[in-house]
Formats: structure tokens, C-alpha cells, sequence
């Protein structure tokens, strides 16, 4: 599963999270799912201290090492995240709202996907997104699992949890 095959199954959107901050309006206000991607052909610069803000008082940022442990290399694919679902009223544009908020240091809770914001260039990272009728907790889990069969049981680089 790459970016190509993400358009190919309805994803829309591509747009840089520099662009989604400057106009989130572009978001659609539905459930579904997102994906952040990694559009370099070069390695990533983390950085020691990231974006994130910190909730709940608790730090957002992980040691270089730790990063450079969950980084998976062969994909452009560093995060997979839902909006909305059985227990959730949330819309792709608040979640992701919420997400590049955080990304800005506030203290927001999106939690996962936290690793992003220790990229030095996070604000190129590629954000796509498709709206889904089925429960978005679903098709995220759906998702990370077609993901971990294709990468040798890893996760995506920031999806910290199935």
C-alpha cells in the first residue's frame, strides 16, 4: 500500500499540512479516514524537540533513537488515523484540526501520531483522506493490519497502537 494505491482506492485531498493549516476548510466534514505521508526519496531528519504540544502536561517528544527504531523504511505511508465512528461524532476535518494543532504545540488531545511532529519538515508532509460509510475505527484497523502484512508485521511509523 503506497500513495499510488491510496488514490486508486478513493483517497482524496494530498495536500500539504502547511496547506491544511493555511485553510482546513478544504477538509471534508465527514467520517472517514487519513493518511500522513513522507513524499521525500531521502531519509528523515527527526529532531530532538518536535511541534507537538504537550497534553496533559505529558512530554510529546521520544528519544532520536526510538524514532529512528519505529522508522519504516520502503513506504511513504507514516500514519494511518480515523475520524468519527460508532463512538465518535468527530468529522475528518475536526480530527485532522485537531491533529495540526497539536502539530503547533497546543495542548490538544491527539496524542497518536505524535511522532510526526518530530520531523523537521512536517509541515510537507502529504495528509489524504477518504470519507467512508463504514465505521472509520474499522477501516483505520483494516488499514494498519494490510499495512503490518506488507512490512513485516511493523506498524506505520506513528501509529503507535493498533
Amino acid at each position: 500500500m503506497d500513495s499510488s494505491i491510496l488514490r486508486q482506492n478513493g483517497f482524496e485531498g494530498f495536500v500539504s499540512i502547511a496547506s491544511l493549516k493555511a485553510n482546513p476548510n478544504q477538509i471534508p466534514q465527514k467520517q472517514g479516514v487519513y493518511v500522513v505521508l513522507f513524499p521525500f526519496d531521502k531519509e528523515p531528519n527527526f529532531l530532538q524537540t518536535g511541534t507537538g504540544g504537550f497534553f496533559k502536561d505529558k512530554d510529546p517528544n521520544v528519544t532520536i533513537s526510538e524514532l529512528e527504531s519505529k522508522w519504516v523504511s520502503g513506504t511513504d505511508i507514516i500514519y494511518i488515523g480515523k475520524a468519527g465512528g460508532s463512538s465518535s461524532k468527530a468529522t475528518l476535518r475536526s480530527r485532522l484540526i485537531q491533529y495540526l494543532k497539536f502539530g503547533m504545540g497546543m495542548k490538544i488531545g491527539h496524542w497518536g501520531g505524535r511522532y510526526i511532529w518530530q520531523l523537521s519538515n512536517s509541515d510537507n508532509l502529504i495528509i489524504c483522506w477518504k470519507p467512508t460509510k463504514q465505521d472509520a475505527r474499522d477501516v483505520e484497523s483494516e488499514m494498519i493490519e494490510q499495512f503490518k502484512r506488507e512490512h513485516n508485521s511493523c506498524r506505520p511509523f506513528a501509529n503507535l497502537k493498533d
